[in-house]
């Protein structure tokens, strides 16, 4: 059985409000659009916008999100004016005053008190914004967003039947939290395939060379892979998932999400450049080269290694050792009076 951690809230509790919905509100999230949750106390609209936060998990959701917004936050003239677009955040609102102020923002989610569900819930359609006059008014999404992907029946009758079937909230919420993680695995997998395919071949990495760059993210060929290797091979959900790439790709999910793997992938490159150098016979080089060259390698291998410790790169503890001796090695084929100042130096 799987159980939540202490951070993680009850989905199902969060979302029965409006879980005919649920896959409308995992769209909209994943693509960051500006998302109002109008709610009748903060801890629900705080409950609430976390739950929201959470359903793209594994990807981090990158833009901002306020569990608890009031009048208050300095932010407040910035996302209420009409002047121009709302940005991508999500806010959590209970204060009547937003349901005027707020009724610009293209996706507006009202809840009801949360209780725990003791009958099925209707079906609430999706209104028009213009609808929504009033905190008071009926729970439901108030969007003109249309889904990239058809609805998934599928999982709204397995938590109808839940309900009916009087199955513990946890439960329930443990089946949505694995239905939004397939989904966004789904989702996710040929992103994470073709970014892999950027990174260049480990032969292609010399000892004296620097590492080389990963090759540039194209849109076009990420497109072209989907075709045999997208979401079909893991999900069985039709619908426009090009679309549904070419605005995530606008989005600061992406943004966020391609950053991150550069980042991992270019410490991958230094990490093996660095193995690279270890696998060379470097006092045999040294013997060959001018005391110039020399010197100048040893601080270049010095400031590998305090790169390696500064960012942590993804190199065995043993590589670091045969380096340092590697270094160590080296130093002692200079004079004297090079070798005292070399073995204190650090790098700057």
């Amino acid at each position: 059985m799987a159980l939540p951690t202490v951070h993680e809230v009850d989905l199902f509790r969060c979302f029965c409000p409006v879980f005919f919905h649920i896959q409308m509100l995992w769209e909209l999230v994943l693509l960051g659009e500006p998302l109002v949750v109008m709610a009748p106390s903060p801890s629900e609209s705080s409950e609430t916008v976390l739950a929201l936060v959470s359903c793209i998990s594994p990807l981090k959701y990158c833009s901002d999100f306020r569990p608890y917004f009031t009048i208050h936050d300095s932010e407040f003239k910035e996302y209420t004016t009409r002047t121009q677009a709302p940005p991508s955040v999500i806010l959590g609102v209970t204060n009547p005053f937003f349901a005027k102020t707020l009724q610009h923002w293209p996706h507006i989610i009202r809840i009801g008190d949360i209780k725990l569900p003791g009958e099925v819930p209707k079906q609430v359609k999706v209104k028009k914004l213009k609808n929504l006059k009033t905190l008071d008014s009926k729970p439901g999404v108030y969007t003109s967003y249309k889904p990239y992907l058809n609805k998934d029946e599928e999982i709204v009758k397995q938590l109808q039947k839940g309900v009916q079937q009087k199955r513990p909230t946890e439960a329930q919420s443990v089946i949505l939290r694995r239905y939004f993680l397939e989904l966004t695995e789904s989702f996710i997998i040929p992103l994470e395939r073709y970014v892999a395919s950027l990174m260049p071949l480990q032969k292609c990495i010399s000892p004296w060379k620097s590492p080389p760059q990963l090759r540039q993210f194209s849109q076009d060929d990420f497109m072209k892979t989907l075709e045999k290797a997208g979401p079909q091979l893991t999900s069985g959900l039709k619908g426009d998932w090009i679309g549904l790439y070419r605005h995530f790709l606008k989005s600061p999910n992406f943004d966020g999400w391609f950053r991150s793997r550069q980042k991992e992938m270019t410490q991958k490159l230094e990490a093996l450049h660095l193995e690279a150098l270890c696998n060379e016979n470097l006092v045999f080089w040294s013997q060959k080269h001018t005391e110039v060259e020399t010197v100048d390698l040893v601080l270049k291998l010095k400031n590998k290694l305090l790169q390696a410790d500064r960012e942590h790169l993804p190199v065995k503890t043993d590589t670091l050792k045969k380096l340092e001796t590697h270094i160590n090695d080296i130093i002692l084929t200079l004079p004297d009076d090079l070798q005292d100042i070399l073995l204190k130096t650090g790098t700057t």
